[in-house]
């Protein structure tokens, strides 16, 4: 999380115990993406899921939820993001977040906005959800609407931040950035700061998904360097936690930046807007589909696991794919030999859709290694 000048005291989401490090190489469980549902009521082109407005079957049902958070629990005490499809869609939701709660784990939820109302914010309050992420990915009706799929989906999201907002919940806006938006990034951040959002976290796309039909809509490597250097000049003009998810360079750049400027980079371990390393799939974060298979993240689509047939913590101790992934060495090409390795570590996704190969190195990457591996 960055101290920013104008903020130099910014609200605390970490839970006690996180270390001010860049130890990187433990694997500490700070976020865990639970897919509570596939269903969902918009259609999103860059959708992961490819979801739809229908019931899915072999879905998690409570008791399996509850059986899960029991079973995270005994791995530690991560963020655990609600998400879907739509996570408002499911009936036992707030038990399921009440439950979490409970047990210790931190709460929060990922809803697209458009569906929240003021008995359902109360009960998002009620059963302990810290924070709210919902998704902005254009500054105006038509550019949002069009990349929703759905029409009404801007103003349903606006009017889900309000009520949230009145109901006393925290939210972040999220957005994905392509060439569609490219050029509304600086725009959605000014209306977020708008929103009185706590947070702004861009992703860049990742094209897995209905996101591979929209692979020309990738912004190329340079776009994305551009992109990340001005997502940094934005820390010190913003009170707003900034943070770049599935844009494992922006960790490169951070680094680069600071040392250049003659700034420490300060990190801290834990917490939603947590500023630690770049892909954290596998060693600090894994994502759980609505059937109860375990990935590496929600773009990564190679399965480590079920947690209907074992136990979650004998999946985040032992999968193969995890153990692989721990071990920065076992990356391939540039990123293998790159001084940045561990503090950035590529997209495995974006590798994995490149070439099938999730340790190869990053495709959207312009940056040249200095020195051979050690």
């Amino acid at each position: 999380m960055h101290q920013h000048s104008k903020n130099p005291h910014p609200h605390h989401h970490g839970h006690p115990g996180g270390k001010n490090s860049e130890d990187t190489n433990t694997n500490t469980l700070r976020l865990v993406a639970w897919e509570t549902t596939r269903r969902c009521n918009l259609s999103c082109v860059h959708c992961r899921a490819a979801a739809e407005d229908h019931f899915y079957e072999n879905e998690l049902d409570t008791k399996a939820a509850f059986k899960l958070m029991d079973e995270i629990r005994t791995v530690g005490q991560p963020i655990i993001i609600l998400t879907g499809g739509e996570p408002l869609l499911r009936s036992d939701i707030f038990d399921i977040a009440s439950y979490g709660t409970k047990i210790g784990l931190r709460m929060v939820m990922a809803p697209n906005g458009t569906m929240i109302t003021k008995e359902n914010a109360r009960k998002m309050k009620e059963s302990g959800i810290k924070r709210l992420s919902i998704s902005l990915d254009g500054a105006t009706k038509e550019k949002h609407d069009k990349f929703r799929g759905v029409e009404g989906a801007y103003e349903g999201a606006l009017n889900g931040i309000k009520i949230a907002k009145e109901a006393g919940l925290e939210f972040q806006i999220n957005t994905t950035i392509t060439k569609a938006n490219l050029d509304e990034i600086p725009a959605i951040l000014a209306l977020a700061e708008k929103l009185e959002a706590v947070a702004h976290h861009i992703f860049l796309l990742v094209p897995t998904g209905r996101g591979k039909y929209i692979v020309d809509q990738e912004i190329d490597a340079t776009a994305y360097e551009t992109t990340l250097n001005w997502f940094y000049d934005q820390r010190d003009k913003t009170t707003l936690q900034l943070k770049a998810t599935c844009a494992p360079h922006y960790y490169r750049i951070l680094r680069q930046r600071a040392k250049k400027e003659g700034k420490s980079v300060t990190f801290e371990s834990h917490g939603l807007d947590a500023v630690t390393r770049g892909c954290l799939a596998g060693t600090g974060f894994c994502f759980i589909s609505h059937i109860g298979e375990v990935q590496t993240c929600g773009f990564l689509d190679v399965k480590c696991g079920d947690v209907t047939k074992n136990h979650f913590k004998e999946i985040w101790d032992n999968s193969e794919v995890f153990t692989k992934l721990r071990n920065m060495d076992n990356l391939d090409g540039k990123c293998g030999i790159c001084e940045y390795r561990k503090v950035c570590g590529g997209c495995r996704a974006r590798a994995y859709e490149a070439t099938g190969n999730y340790m190869a190195e990053e495709p959207l990457c312009t940056y040249i290694p200095s020195r051979e591996k050690r």
